[in-house]
């Protein structure tokens, strides 16, 4: 049933109705149905739904292709795919309707006293409802966008219907104007114009066709689309009841709203109430507060008043009390400044008295070195004059001066020892009797000594060099000891000291407590007699005997508990764990406290290990305690924890070892504890503040710094100044005789007491010259004490402000050190270091400084513009002063890399005579900054650091030294320096005047030349930094040409003083090197080119010299050969001692010893060591351990001359002008090494000498550090791909401690390699040369072809063969014999596939048959050793069947150095069980043998005939033209007796074939048929075979024969012969 034709949507400006209305706020709604899935009321239809709607998709199927698929999809017009019809939307809006009326039902019918009752449930059945009653409405709306877009889509097709209208109109005009040009131009006859005018009328027409189809799909569209809308209609009113619903739903869910509103606000109003109650009381305890804390306030700051005026009142007295104190400080001050005025006139007095005394004895002094030097002269030629060695004689009374010495040093050490013994015994007296605070008990019997009384016995014995026992005192002289007067160690004891020992002895006397309980007191009571020492006593280990058996048990006990643990061969030896850390140290303990630390053993054995804990040692045992549980087991590698608890109760240093047991043997881990202390340093011992000017201050820090635990008290002050924490007061007495003839002696004390003026310590030493002159037996009637006070230091250098206070531990603190130049000239002071702790020694250092006298002088020479900011200006002033009575001239110069960002007004001025000149300095800081004066300029701290010059004008002349001030006594003369520096180049002509003290005047006239050289350095000093011995050291500077022109108005030009002015163009150099000398220049000789510069490189190497090295050797081999000849002459004198002594008596015997070593020092002399000998490099490295430093100063000039020195004729000069020459000087220090070589003698070179290609060399060099700092080390980069390569790189080598190097040589090819191995610390580099030679390792083998077959060898019976290997290399081989079928990777070949199963072209193994007694069927011996360099060895290979097989066969590899396969030897064999044997033929079995043994006698097989073994023998007879006959084909057969060494009653083997006569009928020739073969013989059987005259060349021949040998048993051999014709080979 169809829809009427007449009925027409409505138009497009119509109104539509509203759409569905809005969701309530909150609500929700169902998911849609799934795609494809049918409507959930199909099948529940209402009454008043039409039957006809079922056919309505049917209509609209046509005009589905107008929408898109989604489209459909999305207004549930579903495809069902089983049907294949539509699914009919009505049913599926019906559905939705009644869903949707069900979910509103309850809300539409609920009355309003049933909302009350619903209350409770209101939260949810709101969100309940909400939910249900969402989904509908989206249905709506798209039933209305989808109206919306029918509407437009039919719009477009109307406009389209009319746009497709109008071109028909246009077109049929058209076609009326064609006809009628047509009819037109038909008139005229026009043919060619009516033909294109039919041609556009077709086309016209064609258009218009399509227009018309157009039309008509357009039309059909649209009544598509209009019936679509009103389907969509009609839908839309059946919505209507959908749309009542959701508005129903939605006022429900408003009233919901507005009750849960309403509800929600009586809550909030109760809940605002409440908050206003809260706030109230707030407000009131807020209130109530503050008034408390007013009340508060005011009392304490009534409180405050009151404290404030007692402390004005105590501030005052306080303030009297500092001042009272500032006053007595100032008086004391006062005091010892005219106390140390005193002092130094006494000093000057003293020095003035005793000038004249030290002129004499320095004369003496120079004659008695005359007599000694002109004394030791007549005995060198004395004893050269009895052809004697006078080296040698110097040297052993040089050697006898030192050992007496030694002997005397020693002597002093022992006195001192002796000292410090008896002030420990004093010290120790003092602390006893301090502890001391209860009666003592009665005295000691008579007839024993105290052990006071021994001790002093013992030194009393000592000083007088007596060895017998002191006798006892008796007790009636005091009970007390009587020490011996004449000891002279006992005058040294102090005052203090023996009035205590007084003191003691008196209280010692007087016993005034009584005992409670009579015992040990009593007079009667009988001490335990102690037995004398000529009594037999046991000793307190036990006896010999005792010792030596418990010394075997615990050996045996042992020797069950610890195993030696070998691996592969190699025993374990060494420590069996390793400790992490090493040392277990506890610093800084406080007694009391409880410290614990963790330590980790690491097994580092070879395998399994056990560790088990024995202990402490004794010592520690009370304050030690070790947590350790034992582990079990423990693999190579594993480790384990020990807790190490530490409990200090004394406070002293403890030093021992936890001790362990390991499987391998015992072990210890150490273990150190130190209490705290102060360890207090100075950063540096030399303050050096360089050159300053008069007036200015400059001032340096000192870090002093604590690095223990414990802290003290410190004072900075001056050497020669005594402090209180002094031991001894400064005043030093020294005894000397003026008498004494030694005036050496004199010398001696003048330099200890100069040492102790100068270190300032004030210890006070023992009158030790007055006594040695007493020993000696000097008189000292005649002694005169001399008091020497303190010397005054120099006051512009001074101490700052922090002088003294208190260093904590772990800490420092910094003393600036302030210097205030006042007199031209050098001054440096002497400061020390004080502190409380009497452990802590007194530092020292130095503070120098030289003061330079300048005209002009700046008063600030450091300007501080504090913080700036970019795009500022910044000015200050710059104040200059003049001491010169003259005016100068200044230019003020700022260093180009600033002279955009600052400038000094005015560049250039003039300075009055004693008057002062202002600069202004502008600082504009750009952003450019950074980049600008990177030189200057710390990106970090963003701080600027620039200088700025002063040019002072005229200023050309210079005294040195000390600027020409100084002192000159009388018939004395001084020298002095005239430095003369040109600033243009003229003639100068000045008058220089020196002035005295008395005002007297000397007037010098001087003349000069100033010139000024075509070329100049951009450095004329060089100072090289402390270099090495053997290190280089490089610098570079430029040779610049700055001459362009000869004007000499707008520039200074080359010229000699007024001369003419040097021609512009290249200038040649020449730097002329000192001879000798340490420092190579390159290049050396250059041209440079006007405006150019060339650049030169400084090299300084510090060596030795290579006499001084060869000196030292000849010592050296002086020093053995005198070592052998006379262990030489002790044997030749112990076999005939008469005779040799005799022999010595005689004179000429005589001569002839003291010319032996000189012929052997001549002979040395005239031996030249070369410097690659050893010789020469041990007294190389001797000399570089024991160097002490050199500094050498070198003036290189370097002379100029123009035009280039390419331009010269062959070796021409050019001519160098010497006033033109420019000077160099450099400034070498060379130092010793810091670290250097101490293996192999000292040798940097480490020769590996041959080593096999392939393989590695190792070669160990212990390098130590001999400085006193550790040293960063770095190493230069090897070649990666050359032989060398170090395998223990370090990055630190501390102080005194050595390192080896491991050095390995591994070459690829045989070559000789050296390469150099630098050692680089900030000190200076250490090179190593590495010097090794790649040899390879060729060995050549007698076997040809590599192809050893042994033949064949009846079973179970043996043959040998020999080879040789030639070792053709220069060195050692070792080798080894490895057979492929014993080796281990033969087990995984066999688990791929059998051989035989794959094709013989793929077949690689070769290793064939083996025994079935597992056993290798081949053996050679040796199977390894060395051979020697050229050597040869001999090799045997025995081949050892145990079954019959032709495939036996094995490789032999020879290996090298177990690791390169040299040679491979393919072994063959072949086995039979009997004598006789037949080779020959085409194979017919496979080269590998069956897993299966196939018995030798089967008797299934042997109870028929006999057993025929087939040969198949194939002739192949080559044809290759017709007419010319060919060779006969050709085949052999060998038939062979095996030698053996059994017994047999044959000798021979007889053969023979049957059927010959068949086989020469078919062509075959066998020569010989039958026969006879030796034993070790092999006999040939010829076949040959030509084509009879009936042969068909389509089938081959096959004939059979049967070969019977006899020998120990008969075998029948089936020769089968196979012969065909084949054109090509």
């Amino acid at each position: 049933m169809e829809l009427p034709a007449q009925t027409t949507p409505p138009a497009a400006g119509e109104s539509h109705r509203a759409g569905p209305p809005a969701l309530p706020a909150g609500g929700c709604r169902e998911g849609p149905q799934p795609r494809g899935s049918p409507p959930a009321a199909r099948a529940a239809g209402t009454p008043g739904e039409s039957a006809d709607s079922y056919f309505l998709p049917h209509k609209m199927e046509e005009s589905d292709s107008l929408f898109p698929e989604e489209e459909l999809s999305d207004n549930v017009l579903l495809v069902d795919d089983e049907k294949g019809e539509l699914e009919d939307p009505e049913f599926e809006v019906e559905a939705l309707c009644l869903e949707a009326e069900s979910a509103a039902d309850p809300w539409g019918c609920c009355p309003e006293e049933e909302q009350t009752a619903a209350a409770e449930k209101g939260k949810k059945t709101a969100v309940h409802c909400g939910g249900q009653a969402s989904y509908l409405p989206k249905e709506v709306t798209c039933l209305d966008k989808l109206r919306e877009e029918k509407i437009l889509f039919i719009q477009k097709t109307r406009a389209e219907l009319r746009a497709c209208r109008e071109r028909m109109g246009l077109i049929t005009k058209q076609q009326e104007s064609v006809a009628a040009e047509v009819a037109a131009e038909r008139e005229a006859n026009h043919t060619a114009a009516v033909g294109r005018l039919q041609a556009v009328s077709r086309r016209l027409c064609t258009e218009l066709e399509n227009e018309r189809d157009l039309q008509s799909k357009i039309l059909a569209t649209l009544k598509e689309s209009e019936n679509m809308m009103w389907h969509i209609e009609i839908q839309d009113g059946q919505l209507e009841g959908v749309r009542e619903s959701a508005r129903v739903q939605a006022e429900a869910t408003k009233r919901c709203f507005q009750m849960r509103a309403a509800e929600q606000l009586g809550k909030e109003k109760e809940t605002w109430e409440k908050a206003e109650r809260n706030r109230v009381l707030r407000v009131r305890r807020s209130a109530r507060l503050q008034k408390e804390q007013r009340l508060q306030h005011q009392k304490l700051v009534e409180d405050a008043r009151k404290s404030h005026r007692m402390a004005v009142r105590f501030l005052k007295a306080s303030l009297g009390r500092v001042q009272e104190q500032v006053k007595q400080q100032e008086m004391e001050s006062r005091e010892h400044l005219r106390r140390r005025m005193d002092a130094v006139l006494a000093l000057k007095k003293n020095i003035t008295a005793n000038r004249e005394t030290l002129r004499k004895f320095q004369a003496w002094g120079q004659v008695k070195a005359e007599l000694a030097e002109q004394k030791a002269q007549a005995e060198k030629e004395a004893i050269l004059a009895h052809g004697g060695d006078a080296f040698k004689h110097l040297f052993h009374q040089r050697r006898r001066q030192e050992l007496e010495a030694e002997k005397r040093t020693f002597e002093d050490k022992q006195k001192l020892r002796k000292h410090e013994i008896v002030s420990r015994i004093l010290k120790e007296e003092a602390e006893e009797e301090s502890r001391k605070r209860k009666p003592l008990s009665p005295a000691k019997p008579a007839d024993r000594l105290t052990l006071r009384d021994r001790t002093w016995s013992y030194i009393a014995q000592v000083c007088q060099g007596k060895t017998a026992t002191a006798a006892p005192c008796s007790p009636a002289e005091n009970d007390s000891f009587t020490h011996p007067e004449n000891s002279q160690l006992l005058k040294c004891i102090s005052c203090e000291s023996v009035q205590g020992d007084a003191g003691n002895a008196n209280w010692e006397d007087e016993t005034l407590a009584e005992p409670e309980i009579s015992g040990l007191w009593n007079e009667s009571y009988k001490s335990c007699q102690v037995p004398g020492e000529d009594v037999d006593r046991k000793p307190v280990g036990g006896t010999k005997m005792e010792k030596d058996i418990l010394a075997r048990t615990v050996e045996r006990l042992r020797d069950g508990v610890i195993h030696k643990q070998v691996v592969s061969g190699r025993e374990f030896k060494g420590c069996p764990f390793n400790s992490k850390p090493k040392l277990i140290h506890f610093k800084d303990f406080d007694i009391g406290k409880v410290y614990k630390e963790k330590v980790t053993l690491v097994n580092a054995t070879y395998t399994i290990n056990y560790c088990k804990l024995v202990g402490v040692e004794q010592h520690l045992r009370d304050f030690i305690h070790v947590d350790f549980y034992p582990p079990g087991p423990m693999s190579a590698g594993m480790s384990c924890e020990v807790l190490v608890t530490f409990k200090p109760m004394i406070n002293k240093d403890l030093e021992g070892s936890v001790l362990f047991l390991a499987q391998t043997g015992r072990f210890s881990v150490p273990l150190k504890c130190s209490t705290k202390r102060c360890a207090l340093s100075l950063d540096k011992e030399l303050i050096d503040f360089g050159s300053y000017v008069v007036g200015e201050t400059a001032s340096r820090v000192i870090t002093l710094t604590n690095v223990g635990g414990l802290g003290t008290t410190f004072r900075f002050l001056p050497a020669s100044e005594a402090g209180d924490m002094d031991i001894s007061p400064s005043v030093r007495k020294i005894s000397s005789t003026l008498t004494y003839n030694d005036r050496g002696f004199y010398e001696k004390v003048m330099s200890s007491f100069s040492e102790h003026q100068l270190d300032g310590n004030g210890s006070s030493p023992v009158d030790m010259p007055s006594q040695k002159l007493q020993d000696e037996g000097h008189p000292a009637e005649s002694a005169t004490t001399m008091t020497m006070p303190p010397n005054e230091e120099s006051t512009e250098i001074s101490l700052g402000k922090i002088t003294e206070g208190k260093i904590g531990p772990f800490s420092s603190i910094k003393v600036p050190i302030i210097f205030s130049p006042v007199i031209p000239g050098a001054t440096q002071t002497r400061f020390k270091v004080m502190f409380k702790n009497q452990q802590c020694p007194t530092l020292y250092f130095r503070a120098i400084g030289v003061a330079v006298d300048v005209p002009v002088w700046v008063p600030r020479p450091s300007v501080d513009l504090k913080i700036c900011m970019y795009d500022r200006l910044y000015q200050d002033s710059i104040v200059i002063h003049s001491r010169s009575k003259a005016a100068l001239r200044l230019k003020l110069e700022v260093c180009k890399e600033l002279r955009a960002h600052m400038e000094l007004l005015p560049k250039m001025g003039y300075i009055q005579a004693l008057s002062s000149y202002s600069a202004q300095l502008k600082f504009l800081p750009r952003h450019s900054l950074p980049e600008d004066a990177r030189k200057y300029f710390d990106k970090e701290s963003r701080v600027l650091e620039a200088p700025m010059t002063i040019w002072v004008a005229d200023q050309f002349v210079d005294i040195q030294p000390n600027d020409g001030f100084g002192t000159i006594l009388p018939l004395d003369t001084l020298e002095l320096d005239v430095i003369f520096q040109p600033t243009k180049a003229k003639v100068y002509s000045f008058t220089l005047t020196c002035k005295s003290e008395i005002n007297r005047c000397f007037k010098l006239t001087c003349r000069a030349v100033g010139v000024h050289p075509p070329l100049e350095l951009s450095h004329y000093q060089i100072k090289f930094a402390a270099t090495s011995l053997y290190d280089t050291s490089l610098a570079s500077l430029y040779v610049i040409n700055s001459h362009l022109s000869m004007n000499s108005l707008t520039h200074s030009v080359p010229r000699i003083g007024s001369e003419d002015t040097c021609p512009v163009g290249p200038t040649s150099f020449q730097f002329l090197l000192p001879p000798d000398s340490p420092i190579t220049i390159s290049p050396s000789v250059g041209t440079v080119l006007p405006g150019k510069r060339c650049l030169v490189q400084v090299a300084f190497r510090p060596v030795l010299p290579s006499e001084q090295i060869r000196q030292q050797a000849f010592q050296a081999l002086m020093k053995d050969m005198e070592s052998k000849s006379f262990r030489k002459d002790m044997a030749t004198q112990r076999k005939d001692p008469k005779g040799q002594f005799l022999s010595i008596l005689r004179p000429q015997n005589r001569d002839q010893l003291f010319q032996a070593p000189t012929s052997h020092s001549l002979e040395l002399q005239s031996q030249d060591l070369k410097p690659s000998s050893d010789e020469y490099q041990v007294a190389q490295a001797t000399l570089a351990r024991s160097y002490e430093g050199k500094f050498d100063k070198f003036v290189v000039p370097c002379v100029v001359a123009s035009g280039d020195i390419q331009d010269r004729k062959g070796m021409e000069p050019l001519s160098f002008s010497p006033h033109n020459t420019l000077y160099l000087e450099l400034w070498c220090p060379a130092v010793a090494p810091s670290i250097i070589v101490t293996s192999d003698k000292g040798k940097t070179i480490s020769s590996f000498g041959d080593v096999a290609v392939g393989h590695r060399g190792i070669k160990k060099v212990s390098i130590q550090n001999i400085s006193h700092e550790d040293l960063a080390v770095e190493f230069s980069l090897l070649n990666p791909n050359g032989p060398f390569v170090l395998l223990n790189p370090i990055s630190k080598l501390p102080a005194g401690e050595t390192h080896v190097l491991a050095l390995a040589f591994c070459p690829r090819e045989s070559v000789m390699a050296q390469e150099a191995l630098d050692i680089m610390t900030k000190r200076g580099t250490l090179s190593l040369t590495l010097v090794g030679i790649g040899v390879a390792s060729m060995i050549t083998c007698s076997i040809e072809g590599h192809v050893l077959n042994m033949g064949y060898v009846i079973v179970g019976e043996s043959v040998s063969s020999s080879f040789k290997l030639q070792n053709n290399s220069s060195l050692p081989i070792k080798f080894s014999m490895q057979l492929d079928s014993v080796s281990s990777s033969r087990r995984e070949n066999q688990q791929q596939l059998p051989q035989f199963l794959t094709s013989p072209a793929k077949r690689t193994e070769v290793v064939g048959t083996q025994n079935h007694s597992g056993q290798s069927v081949f053996s050679v011996v040796p199977v390894k050793g060395i051979m020697g360099p050229g050597g040869a060895q001999d090799f045997t290979v025995t081949f050892s069947p145990d079954h019959e097989s032709l495939y036996f066969s094995d490789r032999l590899q020879v290996v090298l150095f177990e690791k390169k396969v040299s040679q491979q030897i393919l072994l063959k064999g072949a086995a039979c069980e009997h004598m006789m044997f037949v080779e020959g033929g085409d194979p017919l079995d496979v080269p590998v043998e069956s897993l299966t043994v196939i018995p030798a006698c089967d008797p299934e097989r042997r109870e028929g005939a006999e057993e025929l073994k087939p040969i198949l023998v194939t002739l192949d007879y080559i044809q290759l033209d017709t007419d010319t006959p060919a060779p006969p084909a050709t085949r052999e057969l060998h038939v062979s007796c095996i030698r053996t060494t059994q017994l047999s009653p044959k000798k021979t083997v007889e053969f023979s074939l049957d059927s010959v006569t068949s086989l020469q009928h078919h062509g075959f020739t066998v020569e010989p048929s039958r026969g006879f073969v030796e034993r070790g013989q092999t006999k040939t059987i010829s076949i040959s075979w030509i084509p009879p005259a009936d042969f068909d060349p389509d089938h081959p021949l096959m004939v059979s024969a049967l070969l019977q040998l006899k020998g120990d048993v008969k075998e029948t051999y089936k020769v089968f012969f196979i012969a065909q014709v084949v054109t090509s080979p």
